[in-house]
Order: structure tokens, then sequence, then C-alpha cells
């Protein structure tokens, strides 16, 4: 057995002690926190835990000292649903394309029980401006009049990049998680605009529902696609550029004559 099939069984329920501070956001922060600190492995390397930065950090709230890879963590009451609120928006859209962009965990807790009952982990090479969306800033009689915080929607991730971690309560296998990581690296390489077309064929392909489909099936999405991008006039030479760089990138296999199978 190899360290990445090594079981993983955390306790799901957070340290009551931690929970401190008079205010109830506060509180689910530092249990949220206190509980990824406590029994959370690196999903990008392995590694057995995660450091906990100083509060405020400007970047994330975790680092993985073997690999340098960091990570935000947001916490939210119930089903994760399809977008979870975070910081200001301009910090976020200013921080997409930086090297220390941070991955995202997202959780989701029970309140009566207080423990973990959903948890993935987005990896940064899948954020672009399009999953980051604007709030309404604060009106002129607010503490911080003028403010404009964001929404991430990550219910426009592909599948692919939302990892599961914990499903209902129940972990997912380390090993499978490592894998799914690593397989969408070759994302890395692109920048965030060539990242865009990728992730909307991902998307596409993820949509036919079924491990083999054809060109043809792609195509019969074209109308979305195009909606997404205007300006572009040749959106079928993009969409067989895009299955090309991801069966290139082992993503895809191409059987021929039209015919693919996701790997």
């Amino acid at each position: 057995m190899t360290e990445d099939d090594a079981s993983w069984t955390p306790p799901f329920g957070f340290a009551e002690e931690q929970a401190v501070f008079k205010g109830p956001t506060q509180n689910v922060r530092a249990l949220s926190e206190g509980w990824v600190a406590a029994h959370l492995f690196c999903p990008a390397c392995g590694a057995e835990r995660l450091r906990q930065l100083p509060n405020n950090s400007p970047v994330g709230d975790f680092v993985c000292d073997a690999c340098a890879e960091e990570f935000e963590l947001k916490a939210k009451k119930g089903a994760l649903g399809r977008s979870i609120p975070d910081g200001a928006f301009g910090a976020m859209t200013s921080r997409l394309a930086a090297r220390n962009n941070p991955n995202l965990f997202a959780m989701s807790y029970d309140r009566d029980r207080t423990a973990v009952t959903d948890l993935i982990v987005v990896p940064r090479h899948f954020f672009t401006q399009d999953i980051i969306q604007a709030r309404k800033p604060l009106g002129p009689n607010a503490r911080r009049a003028g403010w404009q915080g964001c929404n991430i929607l990550i219910g426009q991730v592909p599948l692919s990049g939302r990892i599961p971690l914990i499903t209902r309560g129940a972990p997912a296998p380390k090993g499978e998680v490592l894998d799914r990581w690593r397989s969408t690296l070759f994302l890395k390489d692109a920048s965030v605009t060539a990242r865009g077309w990728l992730l909307a064929v991902m998307k596409t392909v993820e949509a036919i529902g079924k491990p083999e489909f054809t060109l043809d099936e792609v195509y019969a999405r074209e109308a979305a696609l195009a909606a997404l991008y205007p300006a572009n006039n040749n959106v079928r030479p993009k969409i067989r550029q895009q299955l090309q760089l991801l069966r290139d990138r082992g993503w895809l296999a191409f059987d021929g004559r039209g015919a693919y199978r996701r790997v």
C-alpha cells in the first residue's frame, strides 16, 4: 500500500473548546479552521497536515509546508449550494492571475451537531473571472459604505474542479483525491484567458452526461459556448482545438471518427 492509498477517517465533530468568541460567525470560523488544521491532509501532495496561517493573512488560511500550496476556507451552514460569499470583489479579481492565488476549501456543516457534513476543494487553476460575481456595494449608511463583496460561483466550476473530500459525512479515499487533483494540473500551464475556453469545453463534455460521446454531441451545445464568447466567430474550430488539447493532456481519449471518451 502506498501513502496515497492510506486510509483517512477523520472525526467530523468540531472541537467545542475553540468556540471562544461572542459572535456566531467568529466561532464558526474558529471551529472550522481548527478542524482543518487538526485533521485535513494536503489534497495537492498528500502531506498529513496543513499549517494554519495567522489571522487576517492577505492570501489564505492554510499553507502546506511540503508543496507550498495555499488554501482559503469558506464554511457555511447547510448545503453548499451554487455560490459562496467571499471577500472584497476588487481584491479577488486582482489576485486571480497571481501565483499565490489560494485554492478553495468549501465546507458545509450541521449547526446542531457542530460537525462537518460536506467538504470539497477547488484547485486554484479552476478560478477565472467568470466564477467571481460582484455583489451590490454597501449603502451610504452602512459602517463600510461603498464596500463591495463578491460571491464565488462554485456551481459554474466543472465537476472535475470540485473534488470531494467528504460527502454526506463519508470521507473520500485519499488516493482518489490526489489522483483527481493531479488529473487537471495541466490547467496551471494556461493563462487565465486560455483556461476559460478549456473549462467551458470541459463543462460541456460533462454536461453530455456519459463517458463516451461524439463531436456532434459537443457541437449540439455550440450556441451556449458562442454566447459565452460572442466575439469569437469560429466556435466550432475552437471546440475542436480545445478537445485536442484535452486529449493531449490525458483528460480525454480520441477513439477515431469523431468519437471521444473520458479517461
